[in-house]
């Protein structure tokens, strides 16, 4: 049997294979590129850019669990004018999928997504509408249907760009949110962001993360990601990527097989910078087991 083919596609998007570096644990992009090959993975996406720069949240920032971590860094950024002038430039010149994700309120990220198109290099947009650790941008737009597609709208018009939309597990129906994206004018939908929780020491009564509450991420959050990916899979025809808590290559299996058409790496990032390059040289060994041609053939496979 010949190399099994890993390539897939997201749209309009041809990836090299289905693993992307998750947004907020790889960089900007290039902060690594003495570390691992950057270019052999299927797309990067960028911590999130705001308009304006923010200083985050208060520390501590980072709290281990078991099975996980909670986060509650606040989107803290340098702003749109400095991500174009100093970071972009290296950004664009990798050799795999550049995607920029974007953050803010409704007004916000229009402006965003409208000063990002006229930058060449990007092929495609994250739209994070869920990061629960931040209380300035007001209400979640991703819990609720209505906010969700009224600002997908708004965007879609600023851009021709491929839109991302990045969608939270904190809501009663995530497939419903997903359908509202899709009615916006998204193009590819991914999930999930980090579920909200919080650390607290019983000893002083006081919380372990000087936000209070952070968003939860690692392996301990796969099996709720998995559900929510396959539940969005049955509601849309978009397609998705699938990220939470992805360690090992048979974690992208299980997210394809639910519906997902790539998976995102986060969490294992922060462990090991080169745990994404483990993974994608570890996929060909698993479809050769089981004499699969090409890794598209996995995705939606899973029947209950």
């Amino acid at each position: 049997m010949k190399a099994p083919d890993l390539t897939v596609k997201l749209g309009h998007l041809k990836l090299k294979n289905p693993v992307i570096a998750a947004s907020g644990t790889f960089g900007y992009g290039t902060e690594l590129k003495n570390i691992v090959d950057i270019n052999r993975l299927g797309g990067v996406i960028t911590k999130t850019i705001t308009l304006n720069p923010r200083l985050g949240n208060p520390p501590p920032r980072i709290y281990e669990t078991s099975g996980g971590i909670l986060n509650s860094i606040g989107l803290e950024n340098p702003g749109l004018d400095e991500f174009t002038s100093y970071y972009l430039p290296s950004f664009t010149r990798l050799k795999t999928i550049r995607i920029v994700s974007i953050g803010g309120d409704a007004e916000e990220l229009p402006v965003i997504a409208k000063k990002l198109s006229a930058k060449n290099g990007i092929d495609a947009l994250e739209i994070n509408i869920s990061c629960p650790n931040i209380a300035k941008c007001g209400p979640m737009i991703a819990k609720s249907p209505v906010l969700v597609s009224a600002a997908v709208k708004k965007i879609r018009k600023a851009t021709r760009l491929p839109l991302i939309v990045k969608l939270s597990p904190n809501v009663t129906d995530i497939a419903e949110i997903a359908d509202a994206a899709c009615s916006g004018g998204a193009d590819i939908i991914s999930l999930i962001n980090t579920i909200t929780g919080m650390a607290v020491d019983w000893r002083s009564g006081k919380p372990l993360l000087g936000n209070i509450t952070g968003g939860l991420s690692g392996p301990c959050v796969k099996p709720i990601a998995l559900r929510m990916v396959w539940e969005v899979a049955k509601k849309v025809k978009a397609p998705i990527i699938g990220l939470g808590g992805v360690m090992e290559a048979s974690d992208v299996m299980e997210f394809m097989a639910v519906g997902a058409s790539a998976v995102a790496v986060g969490t294992a990032n922060i462990i090991s910078p080169d745990n994404a390059m483990k993974i994608i040289e570890e996929l060909p060994k698993l479809l050769k087991e089981e004499n699969i041609p090409s890794i598209s053939r996995l995705i939606g496979t899973f029947k209950a």
